[in-house]
C-alpha cells in the first residue's frame, strides 16, 4: 500500500511539473526536475522484498543522474555525452531486468513476436537514416544508444508474451513510450527543433518511468 501512495503521489508532481512547463515557466520547472524520480526510487525501496528490486533501483537511480545532468547540457556538449552515458546504462540494467523476470517463451506467440522484432529493427533503421547526416562525431555513441533502447523495447516484448496482465500490458507500454521519449529528444536535438518539446519530451519520459515501474512492482506483489 505504501508502493501505491508514493507512486500516486509521483503522478501529481509529475502534473504539477508538466504544468509549470505547459505555462512557460521552465526555469521553474528546472528546480523541480531533480525531485521527480526520487518518488518512483522511494516507492520500489519500501516495496516488499522481490528478486529483480535492486536491479530497478539501480536503472531508476541511473536515470536520476541522467536527469540532473542533461539539466546543464545547454552549457557543454560534455554533459549531454554523460547524461547518454547514464541513461545507456539505466536501459541496460532494464534490459537485465527485463530478461530476470522472463519465464519461459511461449512457443505459440512466436508470430507476434517476430511482428515485434520486424517493427522494431524497423524503427531503429528509419531512426539512424534520418539522425546520421546530423550527427557528426557522435554517430557512434547515438548509434549505441538506438541499439540499446530497441533491445530494452524487444526484452519487454517478449516479457509481454510471458508475463500476467495487467503488468505485462504497463510495462510494454511503458517501454514504447520509453522509447518515442528518446526519439523526440534526438530528432529535436539533431534534426529539427520540435514545437512543444519539453513537455513532450518530458510527458512520455515520466509516463514511460511510471509504467515500467508500477508493472513490475505488480508483477512482484505477493497475492
Amino acid at each position: 500500500m505504501k508502493s501505491n501512495h508514493i507512486l500516486n503521489s509521483f503522478l501529481g508532481f509529475s502534473i504539477i511539473y508538466l504544468l509549470i512547463i505547459f505555462i512557460g515557466r521552465e526555469d521553474a520547472a528546472w528546480y523541480l526536475k531533480p525531485f521527480l524520480l526520487p518518488f518512483l526510487i522511494l516507492a520500489v525501496y519500501v516495496h516488499e522484498k522481490f528478486n529483480t528490486q535492486r536491479i530497478l533501483l539501480t536503472a531508476l537511480i541511473l536515470s536520476w543522474i541522467g536527469d540532473i545532468i542533461l539539466m546543464f547540457a545547454d552549457n557543454e556538449e560534455l554533459y549531454f555525452i554523460a547524461g547518454l552515458i547514464a541513461f545507456l546504462l539505466s536501459h541496460i540494467s532494464y534490459i537485465i531486468l527485463f530478461s530476470k523476470q522472463l519465464k519461459i517463451y511461449l512457443k505459440k506467440s512466436k508470430i507476434i513476436f517476430w511482428i515485434g522484432v520486424t517493427a522494431i529493427a524497423f524503427y531503429l533503421i528509419v531512426m539512424m537514416l534520418i539522425l546520421l547526416p546530423s550527427l557528426g562525431d557522435l554517430k557512434i555513441p547515438v548509434f549505441l544508444y538506438a541499439l540499446t533502447i530497441s533491445i530494452m523495447l524487444l526484452f519487454a516484448l517478449k516479457g509481454f508474451l510471458n508475463w500476467q496482465k495487467p503488468a505485462s500490458i504497463y510495462i510494454l507500454i511503458g517501454a514504447i513510450v520509453f522509447v518515442a521519449s528518446d526519439s523526440l529528444l534526438a530528432f529535436d536535438k539533431f534534426y529539427a527543433p520540435l514545437q512543444y518539446s519539453s513537455i513532450l519530451i518530458m510527458a512520455t519520459y515520466l509516463i514511460a518511468q511510471y509504467l515500467i515501474v508500477d508493472g513490475i512492482l505488480k508483477l512482484n506483489t505477493k497475492k
